[in-house]
């Protein structure tokens, strides 16, 4: 029998369709199977490890690391002029996967009655080599969206399913960890916690791979340096991004969701663990939450085409922020009454949250051909990864700020599931606050800043198509 024939577009490339879609939903998946976990990082080394604010103080220092860490990697992809079997992309994002296999359970290495100072260096040394392949995976994956297709509807498509594989990368863990790690009297289990980060490495592996076996790249504007032309200029390029307004604007939107997202989960799971008294549901929770993501997700490319990524995600952001302040007025009480309240609220900020996020990467995917159209460069390696930073930078920042208001509202780490009712309390309001801060930041970053509205997108693409073909 013959082979089933491949259909070409106008270029000869396969074209455009689920596989496309499929394959970098995987992608998303396998950086998911390394970074569910940081959302957990917070309790494994307050109270587990017994770091409590020492952990704050270190999880700045190694955002130093993603300063260094994350621009020069995207840099070096940049000006990279080797020729690869398929592409330079790929080659950095296979090199990544294999080191992520085993250094997501690096940062998890349980010694709870380790002397403080080894515990200090297990948690940084982990964590700098975690950042570091992550990086190396991450920051090349999120360039490969411009380079699979440049029509606005394909890159819509690629963004919603990114967002479904990471939404499905966080669910799963989500779901199934809370009842595996904690114990009946809702205290961790740090040594479960090490097990499962090695399995969800192994995991993340497979996606990866599958990811880059069924990429077509059909877009091939990788840097090149011929005699005639100007060397890759890694300051001028952070200039650039700098005056890049649509990529400063989604930066700030990423910062802001990133902020709430892991600033709060901390302050979520001592919720469940001493509000609600039930930890171990609090997964199955938060996941019962990304029903909305769910149910956008396939309407996202239609929606896309006919309102824009700007309209559509600023009105994301104005009905997460609707759904914050509802959180923290309404009377969520400590019974099953009160999370039911606390589910609903949720479920209308996860609509929110699932509007902007299933196009946000495309977003930042126009941001990098805004950098060409207005600077004459693409830099998608240094674009994307100033804007990497920026998001990890976040990510750590909200726990460490988190975890200071926490212990400033009578959090004590040693106290693991056992809280007083007065902090837990606390901690009922301390979350919608900072879901709330997270919302406006996300408005402010897509409303005020970020500047590709769909008419101006139009222009920019039609600019380029012609400036490309002469």
């Amino acid at each position: 029998m013959s082979k089933k024939q491949v259909a070409l577009d106008e270029k000869g490339f396969r074209k455009f369709g689920m596989r496309d879609c499929l394959a970098y939903a995987a992608g998303d998946f396998g950086c998911n199977m390394s970074f569910a976990l940081k959302g957990t990082m917070m309790i494994f080394w307050t109270q587990f490890m017994g770091l409590e604010l020492w952990y704050s103080l270190l999880l700045i220092v190694v955002q130093v690391w993603d300063a260094i860490n994350d621009p020069v990697i995207g840099s070096m992809v940049d000006a990279d002029k080797r020729k690869y079997k398929r592409n330079k992309f790929l080659q950095y994002i296979w090199f990544g996967s294999i080191g992520l296999i085993v250094a997501g359970a690096f940062c998890f290495l349980p010694f709870p009655n380790a002397p403080l100072w080894a515990q200090m260096i297990i948690f940084v040394c982990g964590y700098v080599i975690w950042d570091a392949f992550y990086t190396v995976a991450n920051v090349p994956y999120g360039s490969l969206l411009s380079l699979i297709s440049t029509k606005p509807a394909d890159r819509a498509s690629l963004s919603a399913w990114r967002s479904v594989g990471s939404m499905v990368g966080n669910m799963v863990p989500m779901m199934i960890l809370p009842m595996l790690i904690y114990d009946a009297e809702d205290n961790l289990i740090g040594e479960r916690v090490f097990f499962a980060a090695l399995i969800m490495g192994v995991l993340g592996f497979f996606c990866f791979q599958y990811m880059i076996k069924n990429t077509e790249i059909r877009e091939d504007v990788d840097v090149r340096l011929n005699d005639d032309q100007p060397k890759f200029n890694v300051v001028k390029a952070m200039g650039n991004f700098v005056k890049n307004r649509p990529a400063v604007g989604a930066t700030v939107a990423a910062m802001g969701m990133f902020l709430g997202m892991q600033g709060g989960a901390a302050a979520v799971t001592v919720l469940f663990q001493s509000y609600f008294n039930n930890v171990q549901v609090s997964g199955l929770v938060s996941a019962f939450a990304m029903i909305p993501i769910v149910v956008f997700t396939p309407m996202a490319r239609k929606m896309v085409t006919k309102y824009g990524k700007k309209e559509l995600a600023t009105v994301g952001a104005i009905v997460s922020m609707i759904a914050c302040a509802l959180m923290l007025v309404m009377p969520i009480t400590p019974d099953g009454k009160g999370m039911l309240l606390y589910i609903l609220c949720q479920l209308l900020n996860s609509l929110g949250m699932g509007i902007y996020s299933t196009v946000s990467w495309a977003m930042m995917g126009d941001a990098i051909d805004y950098n060409e159209w207005k600077m004459g460069t693409r830099e998608e390696g240094t674009v994307y990864a100033l804007h990497s930073f920026f998001r990890k930078l976040a990510q750590g920042l909200g726990p460490a700020l988190a975890l200071v208001i926490m212990v400033g509202l009578g959090y004590v780490g040693a106290n693991e599931g056992n809280q007083t009712l007065e902090v837990a309390t606390r901690m009922r309001y301390l979350v919608p606050g900072l879901y709330l801060f997270s919302a406006v930041l996300q408005f402010v970053g897509l409303s005020l800043i970020y500047n590709l509205d769909k008419k101006t997108l139009a222009q920019m693409n039609e600019e380029l198509s012609a400036r490309n073909a002469n």
